[in-house]
């Protein structure tokens, strides 16, 4: 191995470890920038609606588009205490 090979293996860990520290470097930037971007969450207040309106889902609507009067077909999952009517 010459001079050449030698300068090569002193060189190659001093960038494989630059190169190291910069990705690890950009990749905290980044997320920090992720971490920033969602809004702080408010505890014990729910959001507001964005219409300022009651939403209905459009399945409980009839073709007149007022509430529906028919009884409605509801799913019971085990563990479920909610009381029947």
């Amino acid at each position: 191995m010459g001079s050449a090979g030698h300068g090569l293996l002193t060189v190659f860990p001093l960038l494989y470890g630059a190169c190291f520290v910069f990705l690890l470097w950009q990749a905290f930037r980044v997320m920090g920038q992720g971490y920033r971007a969602v809004p702080p969450a408010n505890r014990g207040t729910s959001p507001d609606d964005r219409t300022g309106r009651l939403t209905i889902h459009p399945e409980l609507l009839d073709g007149d588009g007022q509430l529906t009067r028919e009884d409605l077909l509801t799913v019971r999952f085990d563990g479920d205490s909610a009381p029947t009517e």
